[in-house]
């Protein structure tokens, strides 16, 4: 693609950065066939190709965005299905994140859209404040479907979002060493974060277990926080670079007291981010190099397992998984095999989800500000998955595992959880049930919970 920035603007390492983008893309259009709001929506400008060329309008003529630049660039996912598609290597994800930067800094959403964004970026990154803010949907939850009658369809979409059962309690779980089971064979830090630690702490605790029983001792390091992608995709850049500096602090001083051998993340829209720390920082001379090295650390923990060789086990149950290859696991960070290869290792029978290359949906804070479309992806996931009949659903991502999961009765679970289980962990919360059902099918007893009905006399 032709460009033309001035020489002065190419100064700007942004819009260097950018401009180097833009001239890869050849215009061939392979990525509107995989773009979800392509796919649904039909318009040009809400597919990767069309988005490029108002992206490279805005930057060159250095304007304030303008409501319908802003409109087709807030309804993308950053699912980054079109870059897994482009056979010309055109690096999307950093050309819409500067495009949502330069939104967020020179166009003035109404006041509404302003406060929703605020409390987001404020609430989702704090987890006492998460927390709060959790319990309090909990409670309005069954109040939803008036919400939505109302036209209030953003706040309807936040609430149905909230867990469907009480938080786990919190605790202080930064700064704290796990030993490794025998010898140990390696050291690794784990990203505790911002969501994960208040939706599903089941997750973190199996992928310690399961690292522990391998000979991995993990470490949570002291200070560590909320990764910045959430902020990052909203255009919120300072915010996202504190954040990333402060988890890059953390682990430096981890790296440097005892050494690790990979920082894992459990949450893979976290791990996209976290992998990309080097280039969100790389014109900071205080945190360039730093930043490099943390990122070329980091892995997803399916990605480390994977690598760690080990020994097959037997599921305890003979379950039938469908893999949900979250977003930005498949297409952010080409972490596509190692998920499945490990469940199938553990005695998995794992089954592929028709159309796996498109979103559910989730995209971070998406399912809440784009919920109209983000359901429409959830519905079409949904019918997917279940055209398969299977027990349970595994997926990557605290974001998909939550939006799936409001759309089905089919156990989602986190990939390691079900690894742990399978390994001599506990029973995944998901599959009690399922598993008081198989055990009582093998006793020949059937639980009350499925019995059928008496039938009425006549």
């Amino acid at each position: 693609m032709q460009t033309n920035f001035t020489l002065g603007q190419l100064a700007d390492p942004q819009n260097y950065a950018s401009e180097k983008i833009l001239r890869a893309c050849v215009h061939c259009g392979f990525c509107t066939a995989t773009c979800p709001t392509y796919v649904l929506l039909g318009d040009e400008l809400d597919s990767p190709r069309g988005r490029i060329y108002l992206i490279k309008e805005m930057l060159e003529a250095e304007a304030p965005a303008t409501r319908e630049v802003v409109k087709h660039i807030d309804r993308c996912l950053s699912c980054l299905s079109c870059m897994t598609t482009c056979p010309s290597g055109v690096n999307y994800m950093h050309l819409v994140d500067h495009a949502r930067e330069h939104i967020e800094d020179t166009y003035t959403r109404p006041l509404a859209d302003r406060l929703l964004r605020a409390m987001l970026a404020r609430v989702l990154t704090d987890p006492g404040l998460f927390r709060l803010a959790s319990v309090a949907g909990w409670l309005a939850k069954p109040f939803a479907p008036v919400l939505r009658a109302l036209g209030l369809t953003r706040l309807a979409a936040m609430v149905s979002l909230s867990p469907n059962r009480m938080l786990a309690p919190p605790g202080d779980r930064t700064g704290k060493v796990h030993p490794a089971q025998g010898p140990r064979r390696g050291r690794v830090a784990l990203l505790y974060g911002c969501i994960g630690p208040v939706l599903a702490p089941s997750t973190n605790e199996a992928a310690i277990r399961l690292l522990n029983r391998n000979g991995i001792e993990v470490v949570v390091a002291k200070n560590e926080g909320c990764c910045g992608s959430l902020v990052h995709h909203m255009g919120r850049e300072e915010q996202a670079l504190a954040q990333a500096r402060n988890n890059i602090d953390a682990w430096t001083a981890e790296i440097d007291a005892g050494g690790l051998d990979a920082i894992l993340v459990t949450v893979s829209g976290c791990g996209t981010a976290v992998k990309d720390y080097g280039f969100m920082l790389r014109t900071d001379q205080a945190y360039a190099a730093k930043a490099a090295r943390v990122s070329a650390l980091a892995k997803d923990i399916t990605e480390y397992l994977a690598a760690l060789d080990l020994s097959p086990a037997r599921a305890p149950l003979p379950l039938t998984v469908a893999y949900h290859a979250a977003c930005s696991l498949q297409h952010g960070q080409r972490v596509v095999r190692e998920p499945k290869d490990l469940l199938s290792k553990f005695g998995f029978v794992v089954k592929d989800v028709p159309e796996s290359h498109l979103c559910c949906g989730s995209a971070g804070t998406y399912n809440i500000l784009q919920p109209e479309l983000a359901g429409q992806l959830r519905d079409r996931k949904v019918a997917n998955i279940e055209r398969l009949a299977p027990d349970v659903i595994a997926a990557g991502n605290i974001g998909c595992i939550t939006q799936i999961g409001g759309g089905t009765a089919i156990p989602v679970v986190h990939t390691v959880e079900l690894l742990d289980w399978a390994s001599g962990g506990p029973t995944p919360a998901p599959l009690m049930e399922l598993a008081a059902v198989h055990a009582a099918a093998s006793e020949g007893e059937v639980p009350a919970a499925a019995r059928p009905e008496p039938a009425l006399l006549d």
